[in-house]
């Protein structure tokens, strides 16, 4: 079953509130016949948008490959949520790497809000950026870790944009009796996850990248000259950059066994008018502390885009309801409003949610598995394959460096054992141990 056709229609966005309110960007046509570039990237997403624009830049011959269209997947139908640092926090990094590794993580995960700032910035690109996220602990132990995490960050890292909150202060922008604290962190951010790489698109079009729509790879050859092959056509290059994340089959069966699809799923309300001052009082956006996180922010028109539940079958469940139930434990007064949107996506993991950057074949460089963390860093990833393709490999190389370890089972059991663990991990959580 291939989770580029399973759960989408050929050739378009799924049915969101990201895609019905998106900038319009006509279609680009579909690879025919044989091309040679310099630079062949397959994936249409932040990452492979990033680094066509970058490669581009630099004047290089650049084509993408994209299955559907650009933005089609995680990249157009995420939470928005352009978070600090990296998936796993810093103190958790130090364990794992040793303080100067962890201090280089960080930095790296600044460089990459910058980057999305000034991508949107210098190419224009309408997509709603605003700063804050908020984030929302369900417990005093939770409350007491994020306060702790706060004062860490803006004594050994500098990072003093972030205000603990108490409950009554968390309650003045969140008024919901799930939560009893956290943070708010200002140097983060959320903005039209579709528009921006939209907008990307458009820039790395410009720069003159070639993007092939509908083109998807159905065979990659790696070598000196490596080539992808779609069905109706081929593109021989020097480079070939692997930018599919979640959706990358059966391509490089090396990145499959480090990098697992999982789905999760938004719901958007109508909109809710005066009743906004039920969910949110600020325009930030918000991520709690669950296992299966919870997050959501307000879009312009007033609706409450609301993400959460995850499935790790091939086809996704029953959206509304999936989604639903988590949305009315946080706002149990939202019961009789509408859903008028409702989608789902997929994304990557590892198994220490690190990203994998790899080189997993001569000719070939790989990117992916941002663990819902992917919006900046994915971004950034982008300019450091254009980086390495150019031969300044210093920010890929640090990131390959990273320990990575494969799924138990590879590539071909990893899935009924991560549904193992993952329903384990979530049943925990919702017993409170």
């Amino acid at each position: 079953m291939n989770l580029l056709t399973v759960n989408d229609r050929p050739g378009r966005h799924p049915p969101s509130w990201y895609a019905e309110t998106a900038t319009p960007l006509p279609e680009f046509p579909a690879l025919a016949g044989p091309v040679a570039a310099d630079v062949c990237i397959i994936g249409a997403g932040y990452t492979g948008l990033s680094a066509a624009l970058h490669l581009a830049e630099r004047g290089l011959r650049v084509v993408v490959l994209e299955a559907h269209r650009a933005g089609f997947g995680a990249s157009g139908r995420n939470g928005g949520q352009v978070g600090s640092g990296q998936r796993l926090e810093q103190g958790e990094l130090e364990r794992m790497l040793g303080r100067e590794m962890a201090r280089r993580l960080w930095d790296v995960g600044q460089d990459a809000k910058a980057l999305v700032q000034e991508l949107i910035a210098r190419h224009a690109i309408a997509c709603d950026y605003a700063p804050g996220i908020v984030h929302a602990c369900r417990s005093p132990g939770e409350v007491a870790h994020a306060h702790a995490n706060a004062e860490k960050l803006a004594q050994a890292y500098g990072y003093d944009t972030i205000t603990p909150l108490d409950r009554a202060a968390l309650a003045e922008i969140l008024p919901s009796r799930a939560y009893c604290g956290g943070d708010l962190d200002l140097g983060a951010g959320h903005l039209h996850p579709l528009n921006f790489a939209l907008g990307l698109a458009r820039a790395a079009s410009a720069a003159g990248a070639q993007i092939f729509e509908q083109s998807a790879v159905v065979e990659i050859t790696p070598g000196t000259r490596p080539r992808a092959r779609t069905s109706a056509g081929e593109v021989v290059a020097d480079h070939l950059i692997l930018a599919c994340n979640g959706y990358l089959g059966n391509l490089a069966p090396r990145v499959a066994a480090h990098v697992m699809p999982i789905n999760n799923f938004i719901v958007a309300t109508e909109p809710l008018g005066a009743r906004v001052a039920e969910v949110l009082r600020r325009n930030v956006a918000v991520a709690d502390t669950r296992f299966v996180v919870n997050y959501w922010h307000l879009s312009p028109d007033q609706r409450l885009l609301f993400g959460g539940g995850e499935s790790y079958s091939y086809r996704f469940p029953d959206l509304v309801k999936t989604v639903r139930k988590p949305m009315l434990e946080v706002y149990p007064g939202l019961a009789d409003v509408a859903i008028t949107h409702a989608w789902g996506g997929t994304l990557a993991i590892t198994m220490n949610r690190l990203p994998h950057f790899a080189r997993p074949a001569p000719g070939v460089l790989s990117a992916s598995g941002y663990s819902g963390h992917g919006v900046a860093l994915a971004t950034l990833a982008g300019r450091m394959l254009a980086e390495a393709v150019a031969g300044d490999a210093a920010g890929f190389d640090l990131m390959a460096s990273l320990p990575q370890p494969r799924f138990p089972g590879g590539a071909a059991l990893r899935w009924p054992i991560l549904v193992a663990a993952m329903t384990w991990f979530s049943m925990r959580d919702r017993l409170g141990i």
